[in-house]
This record gives C-alpha cells, sequence and structure tokens, in this order.
C-alpha cells in the first residue's frame, strides 16, 4: 500500500479478480457520482473499498485461488467485449492488442494495468506473455453481410489481418483460441474463406470446432448472430466440450396460445405504452453494426425509439447501445482527454459497440473454456498420482 492507498491491480490480485470486475464492484458500492470522481485521478482505493470489495468477493463473487487463475491474451480486443465476459467468468486478461485509438482508450481506463499492444502486424510471439486461451474478434468489414457491394473476404485490408493472428499462432502455440467474427464468414466467397480460416488453424495443429450464437438467447435484448471458432491444440475432443454443452436444456420459445396460434415474434413486441407519451421501443433490437445507430433514414432494419403520440421517431442514443450490446452504463465513455472533447465522440461510440462481442455471449465461452480447462488440469494430476503409484509398486 502506497502513502496514496491500494492499486487497482494490487486490490485485484488480492482479490483473485480483474480489475474491471473491481471497479464494477466498486461503482456498485459508492454510486457512478463518486466512481467520476475518481476516474478523474489515478485509481488509488482506500482501507474502506478494500473491506468493502472483501465483502463482495466473499458473497461468492468471484473469488478464486491464484493457483487456478487461467491466464487470456485477447487480440483485436476492440472495447473489450470478450476481455469483459472472460473475466466474469472467472479468467485473468493478462494481455491485449488494439489498433483504434479510440478503443484503446477505453481499454486503458478498464484495464490500466493490462500491457497493451497497438498494431498486430508489429507484434511478435516473444511479446506476448505465457497463458492458457486467445481470444481474438479478427476484423469483420470484408466479410460482413451489411457491406454494401462486393465483399473482399480474406483477401481484404481488414479481415486479412487474419493472417497475421495465424501467424502469432504458428510462434506461440497457445493451448485454446476462440475466434468471433460476423455470420457472413461461412458465406463470404462462397465459403471458402471460412475453409481458409478452417485450414489455416488444422495446419498449426489445432482440432477445430465453430458454432453460431444469438446473443438474444443470452439475455442480451439484440437478435445479433455471430460464429464462434474454437480450436484446442492437438486435443480433438476439446471443441465439442468447449461449445456444445452435453445435457439437455429447455425451450426458451414463448408458448402458443390455446388456439395453436404462434407465439408473438419478440421484433413485433414492444416495451412502453403505445398510447401513451412514449418512448417506445421494441423488445428484441435488431442487430447493431458499426454504422446502424447513425442511420436516419427509414430502413425496417433498424432499432427506433417511437413517440406515437406525437408522431415521431429517434435513433438510440450511445448509452442506449451500450444496454442494447449489455455493456456496464457509460462503458465508452472515455476518460478525460482528446476523444472526450471530440465532436465525433457519439459516431465513435456507436462504431466501437457496432463492431464489439457482448459480454453474456463471452462470458458464456468462458465459463466452458474454465470449465475445460480445469478438466484437464484433474486428468493430468490423476495422470501424474498414477504414474507415481507405479512408479513406487515398481521400486
Amino acid at each position: 500500500m502506497s502513502s496514496d492507498g491500494y492499486s487497482l491491480k494490487f486490490v485485484a490480485d488480492k482479490l483473485g479478480v480483474g480489475q474491471a470486475i473491481v471497479k464494477r464492484w466498486l461503482e456498485r458500492a459508492i454510486g457512478p457520482s463518486k466512481m467520476a470522481e475518481r476516474k478523474n485521478g489515478q485509481w488509488h482505493l482506500t482501507e474502506r473499498d478494500l473491506r468493502v470489495l472483501e465483502q463482495l468477493a466473499s458473497r461468492g463473487a468471484g473469488k478464486r485461488s491464484a493457483a487456478h487463475r487461467y491466464k487470456v491474451v485477447s487480440l483485436f480486443s476492440g472495447i473489450g467485449g470478450f476481455d469483459l465476459g472472460f473475466e466474469d467468468a472467472g479468467l485473468d486478461v493478462v494481455f491485449q492488442c488494439e489498433a483504434n485509438a479510440f478503443c484503446r482508450t477505453l481499454l486503458q481506463k478498464h484495464w490500466p494495468s493490462t500491457p497493451l499492444s497497438t498494431d498486430i502486424k508489429e507484434l511478435t510471439g516473444a511479446e506476448i506473455p505465457a497463458s492458457d486461451v486467445w481470444v481474438a474478434g479478427f476484423p469483420c468489414q470484408d466479410v460482413s453481410l451489411a457491406r454494401m457491394g462486393q465483399r473482399d473476404g480474406l483477401r481484404g485490408r481488414q479481415s486479412g489481418l487474419f493472417y497475421e493472428f495465424a501467424r502469432l499462432v504458428g510462434e506461440v502455440r497457445p493451448g485454446i483460441i476462440v475466434l468471433e467474427n460476423v455470420h457472413g464468414l461461412l458465406s463470404s466467397h462462397k465459403g471458402r474463406d471460412f475453409g481458409i480460416v478452417l485450414g489455416t488453424l488444422a495446419e498449426l495443429g489445432y482440432s477445430v470446432g465453430w458454432r453460431t450464437l444469438n446473443s438474444k438467447d443470452f439475455g442480451v435484448p439484440q437478435s445479433r448472430r455471430r460464429v464462434y471458432i474454437v480450436g484446442c491444440h492437438r486435443d480433438w475432443r476439446g471443441p465439442s466440450s468447449i461449445l456444445f454443452e452435453p445435457e439437455c436444456s429447455e425451450r426458451n420459445d414463448p408458448p402458443r396460445g390455446p388456439d395453436g396460434k404462434k407465439a408473438l415474434s419478440p421484433f413485433k413486441e414492444s416495451i412502453g405504452d403505445p398510447s401513451g407519451e412514449g418512448p417506445v421501443v421494441q423488445s428484441i433490437a435488431y442487430c447493431l453494426y458499426a454504422c446502424s445507430a447513425r442511420h436516419t433514414g427509414t430502413d425496417w432494419s433498424r432499432t427506433y425509439v417511437q413517440y406515437p403520440k406525437i408522431g415521431k421517431v429517434r435513433r438510440l442514443i450511445p448509452s442506449e447501445c451500450e444496454g442494447v450490446m449489455a455493456f456496464p452504463p457509460g462503458w465508452t465513455i472515455p476518460p478525460a482527454g482528446p476523444f472526450a472533447r471530440s465532436e465525433d465522440l457519439d459516431s465513435l461510440r456507436y462504431h466501437a459497440l457496432g463492431n464489439a462481442v457482448t459480454p453474456p455471449v463471452a462470458r458464456w465461452l468462458g465459463e466452458r473454456v474454465k470449465l475445460y480447462l480445469d478438466s484437464r488440469r484433474q486428468a493430468e494430476s490423476a495422470t501424474g498420482k498414477a504414474k507415481v503409484t507405479l512408479q513406487t509398486s515398481a521400486g
């Protein structure tokens, strides 16, 4: 403890959670206004802060033994959707890489002590710390169905950065990799680009599985289909055990009425009183793209806030988009500096959110990865004990 108090990293290490989680717990305990005061200066936590946070951790909020804390490397980090979800699942983010300056500002705000690289093309495997899993939402612009005109696919300047990711994987060979991209990757160049991704990982020694997940099935108020690819080095059982649950679960489809009519589409269900002053918004938003929240036309595939009584509609504002993406309130508000004063701040926030991974999906994946790593650890421990027993018997 310094004369100014405890550092964020010290408290996070002591509690066995990530720095972003410590900040969210503290905001819950002291309130947003006092948190804003903390954000204006260096993060120094008092003895009272530490006691409050220890109480929250003791309630089962994620405290873990330091000996069993798995480490995550995050590439193409964006605003930290993968990172936030995996930390919520009980893993530690130990390294990040992001080219976008605005996104880096947010990463530094939420993970001030985590090493942050700015260019994956200049990064080498030797610079990346040891870890158990790599996560990466490599750029989707050149494979996205939202892109007007011909898609460049993996030949494009942005999505082609997948090859830089593959280069680093080849240098380090992490045990697990988790990739995210838009559903359009499956059809880009008639499926050839997706085949290249799978083939490249297979050549590097990875058994690979993939699954399309929709954020609305994880409590997110948005229909957002994304393809998630899991690779496990030299373990063909790993991807399926992570991506698919062995147990059956109850369906969450709304029940049909007694007359047998099909349940109403969630896109047609609304929140708010259509006969009142408003606002009224559909219960499940359409997919939020990097540019969709700025859209001001009448495209049916955009989500608008309506005021029926006065006949007006408006677009979602950035704070509402944070909710639609299931990020904590204020996540994309930058600290004091050039971006906070920028006239384009709303556009920067819209763009960053539209490209992000939704944290609840990432958390589910993190939990599945953690279960897999725990099972591997237990199996290796049992094998080691069996070898010791055999050696003792032979002696």
